[in-house]
């Protein structure tokens, strides 16, 4: 037996294997989302690989620095004392898999889950964490080589130091440099020849308002599957009065693709040009819209506007990005903030020209990373002249400029996931509880509105949950977090990572997915539709059918 523990200390550190089985146990704990037993296993994977090598890097450090090790038998003592431990923690920490996330599943709805299967779990970790250790172990073996070569008059611990050091350098250079940008390549071709799918409704619009209609300067073989979806998906005007039962216009509603003009300043023009040619400038209200990473604007967004105004609204939108919203935010986060300022400074200095009776209201909007490049349309200080009338920014990621800072500066005693801040007359947050929380304050000459559930990750992952708790976890809870969610460095932050990929998996009204009766009460907010009352609006809330807009 001894012979068998030796071996077995020999390639892998105890301390290793007891702190990646606590990592793995605290993985199981809920997060913002709901995981199934595959997603599961994966997380739980990389956890025990990282708290492995946390582990092992600080029993390697024990005898770097020299310092004293039990005698044999009290080690082999302790090893056996950490294998159990790590059975039973393993153990009992797989048996409350299900109702951990079962209390995930009842705040937002969800049938609960019959059995958690454990097995599958750490059948799916366990080679995921193999392999993971065996990079690691990989990396080291490289350290020592480098290590060897170095001159031998070096200091042994200088010169181990330095060969961390320089096969540190070395690799984040390979994978910054060569890897992430071939990936992102790849990924940018995938996403390009994914955007240029022709979807079932392939035929270019017959109406000459319409983008890609003969009319059009935009040709209908520039944008891709989710701007004809955009296009041709939207209510006509006798769709929204069998809605609403109010009279009706026929929306407009135009879109810019990244391959209908070849530079960002021109793709902005092409927008107010093809705005001044479908009469836009003639409705009450217009829209810039920043789609998100791949081009998708949320029906459930401009559908809900275009149902309050009685389509006297146009929207515009224009592409910047192929890649899907979570891989741009994580590699490029300011992806769109070129484009959205080109679009708004055009069409803005456009709309600043006209009579102010005789202009519809301007307004900015985006989700998701369409809500970070957004915020990023123009400085407060070069509108105060002649301020646009405001924004409604929906799933704003966590590292949104303005977002950030108002959330910061909150009132004090307003909860992180939903804040008041200033005197309430600029900047309001909204979630899926409306809008009755909301003091009497009058607004002022901008509105701003951020949309965000409390279970969004891409809104409330924070990189520094790593070594501390976010703000959003302290008491009172957003409704759609669950009680037994806790903070635990390291798998917190692996955690909301896994969930940030994972947003838009959840049920509609939750999550990143976002509910056309809360765009409702957004939009209302923010625009101000007439002949509303609150009954009729809460009519209208029950008449759409959500399900139909989930991504």
């Amino acid at each position: 037996m001894n012979a068998g523990w030796d071996l077995v200390a020999y390639h892998f550190s105890p301390p290793g294997l007891l702190l990646g089985s606590v990592l793995f146990a605290l993985s199981l704990t809920p997060s913002l989302l709901p995981r199934t037993e595959l997603v599961q296993g994966v997380l739980s994977g990389c956890s025990f690989a990282v708290g492995y090598g946390i582990g092992n890097f600080a029993h390697w450090s024990w005898g770097f620095l020299g310092l004293r090790v039990p005698p044999g038998r009290i080690t082999r003592l302790l090893g056996f004392v950490v294998a159990l431990a790590c059975l039973v923690l393993l153990g009992i920490a797989l048996g409350n898999a299900n109702p951990w996330q079962n209390s995930v599943r009842a705040v937002m709805g969800m049938a609960p889950v019959a059995t958690s299967q454990p097995l599958l779990i750490a059948a799916v970790a366990l080679p995921i964490a193999l392999l993971l250790m065996l990079a690691g172990k990989l990396l080291v073996t490289l350290i020592r080589l480098v290590w060897q070569k170095l001159p031998p008059a070096m200091p042994p611990r200088a010169a181990l130091l330095l060969s961390a050091l320089l096969v540190g350098a070395v690799m984040a250079l390979l994978v910054n440099g060569v890897v992430l940008r071939g990936a992102l390549r790849l990924a940018d071709r995938f996403y390009e020849r994914l955007d240029a799918v022709v979807s079932d409704s392939g035929d270019a619009p017959a109406r000459p308002s319409q983008t890609g209609s003969d009319a059009s300067l935009i040709p209908w073989n520039t944008i891709g599957r989710d701007a004809r979806l955009y296009v041709q998906t939207g209510p006509d005007a006798a769709a929204i009065t069998a809605m609403t039962g109010k009279p009706a216009i026929e929306p407009l509603r135009s879109y810019v693709g990244l391959r209908s003009a070849p530079t960002v300043e021109a793709r902005a023009r092409l927008a107010l040009a093809e705005l001044e040619r479908i009469g836009a400038f003639d409705r009450s209200v217009l829209v810039l819209v920043m789609p998100v990473g791949t081009g998708w604007v949320d029906r459930a967004a401009i559908d809900t506007l275009e149902y309050l105004h009685g389509g006297d609204v146009a929207t515009v939108a224009v592409q910047y990005s192929y890649l899907t919203s979570w891989l741009s935010l994580l590699v490029e986060p300011d992806y769109g903030s070129e484009t959205a300022q080109a679009l708004f400074q055009t069409v803005y200095e456009h709309w600043t020209q006209l009579p102010k009776t005789q202009r519809p209201r301007l307004y900015l909007h985006g989700l998701s990373l369409g809500a970070l490049a957004s915020q990023a349309s123009a400085p407060l200080y070069d509108v105060l002249g002649d301020p646009f009338q405001g924004a409604l920014w929906v799933g704003p990621p966590f590292s949104s400029g303005i977002w950030r800072w108002a959330t910061t500066n909150r009132q004090p005693g307003s909860p992180a996931w939903l804040p008041r801040f200033g005197n309430d007359t600029a900047i309001r947050f909204l979630n899926q509880s409306g809008t009755t929380a909301w003091p009497d304050t009058p607004w002022g000459p901008m509105r701003t509105v951020f949309l965000q559930y409390a279970s969004d990750p891409i809104v409330f992952f924070d990189p520094a949950a790593d070594w501390q708790r976010p703000d959003w976890l302290a008491a009172p809870r957003g409704p759609d977090v669950s009680p037994a969610l806790n903070w635990y460095p390291v798998v917190t932050f692996l955690q909301l990572a896994l969930d940030m990929a994972l947003a838009q998996t959840s049920p509609i009204g939750y999550g990143h997915v976002y509910a056309p009766r809360d765009y409702i009460d957004a939009w209302v907010a923010v625009t101000q539709p007439p002949g509303w009352t609150g009954a009729e609006l809460e009519a209208l809330k029950r008449k759409i059918p959500a399900d139909e807009y989930l991504p």
